[in-house]
């Protein structure tokens, strides 16, 4: 739904929590105070309302309940200056492993064939990471739609191995030019040995450069109490660093005053020790692979 100009979803069925439709990529300009309003009035019940700040507001800017939220974040003046004093040795060799081993780079217009290429990558494996990939079995209609949103404010750039798509990057920029984030970054599994991930991420940092963004950000460096993983150790290996902002969380009902109380607007998940969940973590990726090696045995 729409409020006061914003593009709003909501989730949640015991407790609805509304939030900007691009959160952490879009933010919430000026006072809040007509979303608010908006939300109360919008005939759809809302218990909370959350929203955080862009960087580099590290600060907080306001008086409602708040807590600190994280972004994985690049804080850029050249594209020379990363790749020489900030780019960790071993990335900066896998991204000029990636144009030896034929991956070229390219800003591409969104298309039918982008999102087609898309569908291939996403439709490559079932697990990613030891967790099931959600865009794993989606159709080529259901793949163009959702690429297709933010085209406005959104930068594609594919790495490809002669005229095949094997990663992409979707790059969406906020409203003041000055921040863009990396809404998809994804490469084909069966290529990982041309590192095109790497190659992807350098060329989104000249990308932003050449706009004068000063910041990337690629997500959360961190989520929850989870100790480092293999993804935000790439992260840092290419320079992203972790930078608390104020996250906002504004009740609008007296559910949302007693879930807000209650942590009720965070996961499960977060609620578990980190040393129980790390080890849910484990069985559930062997289980994963186990289903994924059963299902290839019966293909073949």
């Amino acid at each position: 739904m729409r409020i006061s100009g914003q593009q709003i979803k909501v989730t949640g069925r015991l407790l609805r929590i509304a939030r900007l439709d691009a959160d952490k990529f879009q933010f919430l300009e000026g006072d809040p105070q007509p979303v608010l309003d908006g939300l109360r009035k919008c005939g759809t019940r809302v218990d909370l309302f959350t929203f955080i700040q862009r960087l580099p507001e590290t600060t907080p800017k306001y008086n409602y309940p708040m807590e600190l939220d994280n972004f994985a974040a690049i804080t850029l003046s050249t594209f020379d200056e990363w790749w020489n004093k900030q780019l960790g040795f071993k990335a900066r060799n896998k991204a000029k492993q990636a144009e030896k081993k034929g991956i070229v780079l390219r800003e591409v217009p969104f298309s039918e064939d982008l999102a087609k290429g898309i569908w291939a990558i996403y439709n490559e494996t079932p697990v990613r990471q030891g967790r099931r990939f959600p865009h794993y079995g989606k159709t080529i209609e259901t793949v163009y739609i959702e690429e297709a949103t933010y085209l406005d404010c959104s930068v594609f750039i594919g790495a490809y191995l002669g005229e095949r798509l094997v990663g992409f990057i979707k790059m969406v920029i906020d409203a003041t030019g000055t921040q863009a984030g990396l809404m998809n970054i994804v490469s084909l599994i069966g290529e990982r040995d041309k590192a095109p991930t790497n190659a992807l991420v350098a060329h989104a940092v000249r990308a932003c450069a050449a706009r004068g963004i000063t910041y990337l950000t690629y997500s959360n460096f961190s989520y929850g109490k989870k100790l480092n993983d293999s993804l935000s150790d790439f992260k840092e290996r290419n320079a992203f660093q972790r930078v608390e902002v104020p996250r906002y969380y504004i009740p609008l009902t007296p559910l949302g005053r007693v879930g807000l109380k209650l942590g009720l607007h965070h996961k499960i998940s977060e609620r578990i020790p980190e040393p129980l969940a790390e080890r849910l973590r484990y069985y559930r990726e062997k289980w994963l692979n186990r289903r994924l090696q059963a299902a290839a045995t019966e293909a073949s």
